[in-house]
C-alpha cells in the first residue's frame, strides 16, 4: 500500500476506534507524516498497547522489522528516545484529547510538552497557516528537535521551557500533554472566553509517571470554569511545575473513588473555605461537585 493511502487508511481507523467528530483532525491525521517526528527506523514500540509500562509494571516493547513508515502508522505507542524509555504518546488517546477541544481553522492554541512535535503538527494542520500555535518542550534535546520538525509549518512558536512564564495569548485552546498536580495561572488567565484545557491532573507514581484524571475546562467567565471528567489515565509527569502538596492531595481525592470524582463539575480561583462540595481544594484553584451558581 502506498504511503499516502496507508496514512488515510490510519487517520479512518482512529475516526473510528477514537470516535474523532472533527474532519479537519481525521484529515491532519492523514496529511501528518509520523516517521519525520521519530528517530531514524527501525523503530522501538510498546507492546500491548503500553498499558503495563503506563501502570508502572515494567516497560515491554518490541522493534519493528524494517524502517518502512507504514509500520508506525498504527494506534501504538513509539518511543522517541528509546534509551530513556519516552515514547510519543497512542494517538487514538491524544486523537480523543485533541478532539475534545474543538479545533477549527484560524484557532488559537498553546500545547504543553510536544515532544518530538508530532501531535504539535496535527494540531498545526487543524488550525492551519490562519491560526496561531505557541507550543512547549522542557527537555531541551526534544525541544530542538521538534523546533527542527516543525520548521516547514511557520506558523508554530516552537519554544524551549515549561511554560510557566508570560504567555502570549488569549488561546481558543490549550493542550497540556504532561501530567499536572494544578493549571498553572498563566496557562487560566490566557484562555478565551469559552476556551477549552485538557488537562490531565495526576499524583506521581514513580518519577517519572503519574495517575489520575483528564479533565475538560472550560472557561464560563473571569473566575469560573466548567469541568467534565474525561478519562482516568496515566501519563508522565509535568518536570518543575509540580507542587508536592497538590500531589499529595490529588491522591487522596483519587481514593474517594469514582461516585465522588465522577461529579466534578466546576473549578474555582475565588478565595473560599473548604466544605462538602470541594473534592480537591488547593491554594490556587478548587475542583469541586457543584455547579456555578
Amino acid at each position: 500500500m502506498e504511503i499516502d493511502l496507508r496514512r488515510r487508511f490510519f487517520a479512518e481507523e482512529l475516526e473510528a476506534v477514537a470516535k474523532l467528530r472533527t474532519p479537519e483532525l481525521v484529515g491532519a491525521f492523514a496529511r501528518v507524516a509520523r516517521e519525520q517526528f521519530l528517530p531514524p527506523g527501525p523503530w522501538t514500540v510498546l507492546s500491548e498497547g503500553g498499558e503495563g509500562f503506563m501502570m508502572g509494571a515494567g516497560v515491554r516493547t518490541r522493534v519493528t522489522p524494517d524502517a518502512d513508515p507504514a509500520r508506525v502508522h498504527h494506534n501504538i505507542a513509539v518511543a522517541i528516545d528509546p534509551e530513556r524509555q519516552l515514547f510519543n504518546g497512542q494517538p487514538s488517546t491524544l486523537g480523543s484529547w485533541i478532539d475534545a477541544l474543538d479545533l477549527t481553522p484560524g484557532g488559537r492554541v498553546l500545547h504543553v510538552g510536544s515532544g518530538l512535535g508530532y501531535y504539535t503538527a496535527v494540531i498545526a494542520e487543524c488550525v492551519g497557516p490562519t491560526g496561531r500555535l505557541v507550543s512547549y518542550e522542557v527537555d531541551e534535546a526534544l525541544a530542538a528537535g521538534a523546533q527542527r520538525n516543525l520548521a516547514s509549518r511557520p506558523w508554530v512558536d516552537m519554544r524551549h521551557g515549561d511554560a510557566s512564564g508570560p504567555l502570549d495569548g488569549p488561546f481558543d485552546a490549550i493542550l497540556v500533554n504532561a501530567g499536572v498536580t494544578h493549571p498553572l495561572d498563566n496557562w487560566l488567565d490566557a484562555l478565551a472566553h469559552r476556551g477549552r484545557m485538557m488537562l490531565p491532573l495526576t499524583a506521581a507514581m514513580g518519577p517519572t509517571l503519574g495517575k489520575g484524571l483528564v479533565l475538560l475546562v472550560t472557561r464560563a467567565d473571569a473566575g469560573t470554569f466548567d469541568v467534565r471528567v474525561i478519562t482516568v489515565a496515566a501519563v508522565y509527569s509535568a518536570l518543575g511545575i509540580r507542587d508536592p502538596e497538590m500531589n499529595d492531595r490529588i491522591g487522596k481525592a483519587m481514593m474517594a473513588g469514582p461516585a465522588r470524582w465522577m461529579n466534578v463539575r466546576r473549578m474555582r480561583r475565588d478565595a473560599h473555605e473548604l466544605s462538602d462540595s470541594c473534592w480537591l481544594h488547593g491554594p490556587s484553584v478548587c475542583f469541586s461537585t457543584a455547579s456555578a451558581s
